[in-house]
Parts: C-alpha cells; sequence; structure tokens
C-alpha cells in the first residue's frame, strides 16, 4: 500500500520552491540555465491537475479535448511551450520529480536546454491522491 502524503497549508506555501530548488539544482549540475516560475504555466498547470482528477486518469488531454498547448495559450502565456510533464501519486513533490528523471522521455524535460520558464502545481484529492503537472516554456 502506497504511503499517503497529505500536504497541509504550510506545506502548500514550501512545495513550490523546494520543487524549484531542487530542479534547478539538477540543471545546474549540467550547467543548464536555471528555470522561473511564469504565473500563467502555473495556471495552466493547475487547471490540468483538477482535470486528470475529474477524469480520473493520468494523460495529457483535458476533459474537452484541448491538448498542453491548447491549456498554456488560454492562460495567456506568450512563449512556446516546451513540454509537460504529468503523474498521479502518492508521494512527495521531490519523489516525483525524481521518478521523472529517473525516465528518459521525462528526464529530457527538465533538461531541455531551451526551457526558461516553468510552470508547476498539484490537486490532492481528500483521499490523499496527488496529480502533479509541470509545464515549461521558452
Amino acid at each position: 500500500m502506497p504511503r499517503v502524503y497529505k500536504i497541509s497549508g504550510a506545506d502548500e506555501r514550501n512545495i513550490p520552491f523546494r520543487f524549484l530548488d531542487s530542479l534547478n539544482t539538477l540543471r545546474a549540475a549540467k550547467a543548464l540555465p536555471p528555470l522561473a516560475f511564469d504565473a500563467k504555466l502555473n495556471a495552466a498547470a493547475a487547471t490540468h491537475s483538477h482535470d486528470m482528477s475529474v477524469q480520473n486518469r493520468p494523460w495529457h488531454f483535458g476533459s474537452d479535448g484541448s491538448s498542453p498547448l491548447v491549456r498554456v495559450q488560454r492562460s495567456g502565456y506568450t512563449g512556446r511551450l516546451l513540454g509537460e510533464l504529468i503523474s498521479e501519486t502518492y508521494e512527495t513533490e521531490l519523489e516525483t520529480l525524481s521518478a521523472w528523471m529517473g525516465q528518459p522521455d521525462t528526464r529530457v524535460v527538465i533538461m531541455d536546454p531551451l526551457a526558461r520558464t516553468l510552470g508547476f502545481a498539484w490537486y490532492q484529492e481528500p483521499a490523499g491522491k496527488i496529480w502533479w503537472t509541470m509545464v515549461t516554456g521558452t
């Protein structure tokens, strides 16, 4: 049985910065520029995390058929979308980042040298399941 990671109010404030610091440490180790949060990408990520919960499946398309590109455009983001990572888990943001780094197809999104901006959000269901979304852009 998976361990349930319940996100508290204090965690809600700290999670984004723990994630960003860890991600940028990984990028710095490969001499890649750091990423900075973009409010519009954060909004697109939050919308998709909640929508995956509603659909009860981790996938890159919204319940309205929207793609990652459409979602970031709807949020008002004017840069270029580079990638989207998603996860359905009971694990922390750092365990999720580690899992993404462990797979070549998701690691390439995190380590994209063109990336400069980041959107990151989650939705936690009452029973504890967490839906994580990360999007990167130029």
